[in-house]
């Protein structure tokens, strides 16, 4: 029998119908999983086993009863610690949000959706501070490690439900995007993420980071990520951002006609107009994908988008919304911020009006230029990150000359601008065992397009042997020392 561990949500739906598993037996599994990868890469900040296995009880009476809830009854699932979730504190990796200060009776709208259609909630993942980085390590977390070696970054901001989704911690979990956040840890994690169209997915409290962020599955393949927008895309009044109802189902749209790229017109850029300098095995690797995308039918030409590297308008949002995050702190509290927030903080806050509005221009000029090349092309293909995951603990690698971690996404950033739908799809390792990804961008409210040929690239093998070493019954882990960090804490 396939390990507990390495089913998809999809196919622990398929065996709680045959009555060949119980949600209560998955959610031991996954459970029990938690235990032997937090010592090692630090994944989770709270664990609510109790809850966990009631509400798995729960759905095992229904699924006895023939009387599912919803579409992932009894499939354990996690959040991200920057989503409200009823029943305990949502900290955001700050030293600065007080647990007590908290009513802890409301879920994240993407929360309640997953929670009305039966989902088993594990627990919160880790994340930095405010989700500010492209890297997982907070003051009240630590740092968070990569499942396929724990001396390296799982990435951020969404690292900890990464790196929970890699090593079998819950098929399905909830992470943000406000810059890359889902989809850098899934490069360097090797799994799937997605952040959807802008307001595809209702999102509750507004993020001060404005229409940059967004929320979105990460999950083992593109087939799960497909039923998690299913309900997560659920409508929410609390957003007033958010896009109508969705026309058909994502997981009908992704297998329609027989599913498949054939007849799809793919652009390929290399390195978005050669602004980024991506490491040869990366280059390699996300080649080999676009050549499967080829041979599965669709039409490649490389080409570039020919638009140029908005990083200086987005610092200029993104600092601005955290200055806005971290506004109302007095000294004593500002003192306890992530010393890399405080910097881009006070730049934020030197920013006028006037600066604010010319990045918005930067933004819509960018949104018009996507725009007209989708017009052109249903896909564009990009690596996910020009590089593999390196040393934890650290905002850049050593030795790069970035200083901040937008030095190191050029590829992701760019299509927060856009709001477009954009997926990063494991496509091979690097001779260090490390994942790459393959980065598909799609225009808006072209979701369905990314998700199917994702998922054509998934059923023609191209993910493959993407999979770091199962932790050791000791919990001790196969992949080096464990990532510094407090660990999670216990509730129930």
């Amino acid at each position: 029998m396939t390990d507990i561990h390495d089913l998809t949500a999809v196919q622990l739906l398929e065996r709680y119908a045959s009555g060949e598993l119980s949600p209560v037996e998955a959610t031991r599994a996954a459970l029990e999983r938690v235990e032997q990868i937090q010592p090692e890469v630090n994944a989770f900040s709270r664990v609510d086993a109790e809850a966990a296995l009631r509400q798995a009880e729960e759905s095992a009476g229904r699924w006895r009863r023939g009387e599912p809830a919803g579409l992932v009854d009894g499939v354990p699932v996690s959040v991200k610690d920057i989503l409200l979730q009823r029943g305990g504190p949502t900290l955001r990796g700050s030293l600065t949000v007080a647990a007590d200060g908290q009513a802890w009776d409301e879920d994240a709208p993407s929360v309640a959706r997953l929670r009305e259609h039966g989902a088993v909630f594990l627990g919160k993942t880790t994340t930095p501070e405010f989700g500010w980085k492209g890297v997982t390590d907070s003051p009240v977390y630590g740092v968070t490690g990569n499942p396929y070696d724990p001396r390296r970054t799982a990435g951020g901001s969404s690292g900890g439900s990464a790196a929970a989704v890699a090593l079998g911690a819950g098929p399905l979990s909830l992470g943000t995007d406000g810059g890359g956040s889902v989809r850098i840890p899934a490069s360097f994690c090797g799994i799937f993420a997605l952040k959807p169209t802008y307001g595809r997915v209702p999102l509750y409290p507004a993020s001060a980071f404005g229409t940059l962020a967004h929320v979105g599955p990460m999950t083992r393949d593109a087939a799960d990520a497909a039923l998690m927008m299913d309900v997560i895309s659920g409508p929410d009044w609390r957003d007033w951002s958010q896009l109508a109802p969705p026309e058909g189902g994502f997981r009908e749209a992704v297998t329609a006609d027989g599913g498949g790229v054939a007849g799809l017109r793919v652009a390929y850029s290399p390195a978005l107009g050669g602004t980024a300098s991506v490491d040869p095995e990366v280059a390699a690797a996300v080649r080999r994908a676009v050549d499967l995308l080829a041979a599965l039918g669709a039409s490649v030409e490389e080409i570039d988008p020919g638009i140029e590297d908005p990083v200086e308008a987005f610092h200029t949002l993104w600092f601005s919304g955290a200055a806005r995050v971290v506004q109302p702190l007095g000294q004593e509290k500002w003192e306890l911020l992530d010393p890399g927030l405080r910097e881009i903080c006070a730049q934020g806050a030197s920013y006028s009006a006037l600066d604010y509005l010319s990045a918005v221009d930067v933004r819509m000029a960018l949104g018009h230029a996507m725009g007209r090349f989708h017009s052109a092309y249903d896909l564009l293909v990009t690596p996910t990150m020009p590089i593999t995951a390196f040393e934890a603990g650290v905002e850049v690698p050593k030795g790069s000359g970035h200083t901040r971690w937008t030095g190191w996404t050029p590829f992701t950033y760019p299509f927060n601008m856009t709001q477009q739908p954009a997926a990063s799809v494991p496509c091979g390792l690097s001779g260090e065992g490390l994942p790459i990804g393959v980065q598909l961008v799609a225009a808006r409210h072209a979701d369905a397009v990314v998700l199917r040929a994702a998922h054509a690239l998934y059923e023609a093998g191209l993910a493959d042997g993407v999979r770091p070493p199962a932790p050791d019954a000791t919990g001790t882990g196969a992949t080096g020392p464990r990532a510094t960090g407090t660990g999670a804490t216990a509730a129930g």
